[in-house]
């Protein structure tokens, strides 16, 4: 496939081109006329953004059709069978959100490139609607990025329309479709709902259109100290023997269910378990203090974060598509949830913050272990309180399903892949014995074990999309593409493009130690300034556990039952998924 290099040739652009690039977030209209031809560098004409194929000339129509193939939950078949419809690039509008999509490596580097010095992408409102409620700092997660939900689009019409004529009638309509979607919480009145929002765009009413974002520079600053402390590879060695630590109790806990079963062996879901594993051991890492989810008896406490944790995410889906400003104002049980969860979360760090300093006015010197990143922020004091918390929450909110999913999927593919399993128990037993069980070691001498981890990612990555508005002009695909378009490049499409991946369907970790180039395949944890902020310890965490896994259990799926995505905030698998654990000894 060919590629593109970014072209910033003003020469070669219309005036309203050029004005557009100085102008970041701002898109000048596709129908201008080209007042002098460009070329890609390979010589080949630049064909207009208007030129891009796919459906993007009726946002209503499309937004039905959406909603007929229950694209609420089916995003990214839809977005896979798209790039098989129309190629590696196409243009879409569903109702008033409009976007290109692009699945090639080549041209992900291209995006990348070209996303400024203070990357925007998609936000999740919810959260930010809580930080504006609660007065609130956003942490770097949050900060500048850009509204995603299509109701608060419609919401914020509502604040700047009269209520007489033809407008009040607007209003009318508006509001009362919002509070039948309230009373039923039925997808099917989201049509109509977003059918308004695309009528209302084209109006002067429209103040929603310009992209709302934190200042670019300080989230830039706070970034730059969190990934030394947090992301750095130096950083590494403070988090293994807190994770080791949590490992080791999970294999300890799955023992006492398989004794307890009677039967030598234990056949669950396991998605509570490992959303028990992976709360535990983000907070280890962050806190410096286990909660205790291990045990058999939690703590009140614990399990009253716990309840936060979950119903934090649980409220969160929801207000994908209804404005949380309107349930505030009503007072709908979902915001009051919100906020209550929310509430626990910060009351969670609020805590820790108190212990550590009632730890550091007793001790004297330097702390035996790592206190934590929470502490290691505290004591650098670079950073405010606020601001440290905020970030703080915002890592623990995003390394708990995230990570616990992909482990199930990795144990999932285990079991249905037994020779495979073996081959990573191997390795494992090697990585032991060469490294005497120093497990920063053994971490070094498992390259399997991590191919199998950026398999998963492949075939069932966490989020469908990577998304950025580019701050300049680009060329992809030998189309061009203003400033300030949202371009999303589809992970779960290319994880099954046979143009990227040889056998795309086949689950091969062993395709991560081959010499070809990997440029740009591995983007489960995203790229570039934006990436997650906790993938050094959401790898550590998912690589210790496979070794301990592997070690103690065989792993074993039911016979004849197949498993697909859906999607739910992130992608999540569509039936529950039940796995057998024998111990080795006796599974054979």
């Amino acid at each position: 496939m060919a590629r593109w290099n970014v072209w910033r040739s003003p020469a070669m652009l219309p005036l309203c081109w050029i004005e557009a690039g100085t102008a970041s977030g701002v898109r000048c209209s596709s129908s201008v006329p080209v007042v002098r031809q460009a070329y890609s560098e390979s010589g080949s004409i630049v064909r207009p953004f208007s030129e891009i194929p796919g459906l993007w000339k009726n946002g209503v129509a499309n937004l039905y059709n959406f909603w007929k193939l229950d694209g609420f939950r089916n995003l990214h078949r839809i977005m896979l069978q798209n790039f098989k419809t129309f190629g590696p690039i196409y243009r879409e509008k569903i109702g008033y959100y409009e976007s290109v999509n692009i699945i090639s490596p080549e041209d992900a580097a291209i995006l990348f490139k070209a996303e400024g010095h203070y990357p925007k992408r998609l936000k999740v409102e919810a959260w930010t609607s809580y930080r504006d409620y609660r007065n609130r700092k956003y942490g770097v997660l949050l900060k500048y990025v850009t509204l995603f939900s299509p109701f608060t689009r419609i919401y914020s019409v509502c604040q700047y329309c009269d209520t007489d004529g033809t407008k009040g009638f607007i209003l009318s309509a508006i509001r009362l479709c919002i509070v039948i979607v309230l009373f039923y919480l039925d997808t099917a009145c989201l049509p109509f709902c977003l059918t308004i929002s695309s009528v209302l765009r084209r109006t002067r009413f429209s103040p929603y259109t310009q992209s709302f974002h934190r200042n670019g520079e300080d989230w830039r600053s706070n970034r730059v100290i969190l990934n030394k402390e947090v992301i750095s590879p130096k950083v590494l060695e403070n988090f293994v023997p807190l994770l080791d630590e949590v490992g080791e109790d999970f294999v300890a806990r799955v023992h006492k269910k398989i004794k307890r079963s009677g039967q030598n062996k234990w056949t669950t879901d396991l998605s509570q378990e490992l959303f028990k594993y992976a709360l535990e051991s983000v907070s280890s890492v962050l806190y410096g203090e286990r909660l205790g989810l291990m045990l058999d008896y939690i703590d009140p406490e614990a399990q009253h974060f716990i309840d936060c944790i979950t119903l934090m995410f649980k409220t969160t889906s929801p207000m994908l598509y209804i404005p949380p400003g309107l349930l505030r104002q009503i007072g709908a049980k979902v915001w009051r949830d919100h906020v209550e969860a929310w509430d626990g979360i910060f009351n969670q760090a609020d805590r820790c913050i108190h212990n550590i300093y009632r730890q550091l006015r007793q001790e004297t010197g330097t702390p035996k272990k790592y206190p934590g990143v929470l502490a290691s922020l505290l004591m650098l004091d670079k950073l405010s309180i606020e601001d440290i918390k905020a970030s703080i929450t915002e890592l623990m909110a995003g390394g708990v399903d995230t990570t616990s999913i992909t482990l199930l999927w990795t144990l999932y593919e285990l079991g249905r892949h037994p020779s495979l399993q073996e081959e990573l128990r191997a390795e494992v037993a090697a990585a032991r014995a060469e490294s005497q069980g120093d497990m920063m070691e053994m971490l070094k001498r498992i390259p399997l074990v991590k191919g199998a981890l950026k398999e998963t990612l492949r075939l069932h990555p966490v989020a469908v999309s990577l998304q950025r508005y580019i701050a300049e002009d680009i060329i992809i695909q030998n189309y061009h593409i203003p400033a300030g378009t949202l371009v999303q490049l589809g992970l779960y499409a290319m994880g099954r493009d046979p143009k990227v991946f040889f056998r795309p369907e086949q689950y091969q970790p062993s395709r991560w130690l081959r010499t070809e180039t990997h440029y740009f395949r591995s983007l489960g944890f995203g790229f570039g300034p934006r990436q997650c902020l906790g993938r050094r310890i959401a790898e550590a965490e998912m690589q210790i556990f496979l070794i301990h896994m592997l070690e103690n259990f065989r792993v074993e799926k039911q016979r004849h039952v197949e498993v697909q995505s859906t999607f739910e905030l992130i992608l999540l698998p569509d039936k529950p998924i039940i796995l057998t654990l024998k111990p080795l000894d006796t599974a054979r």
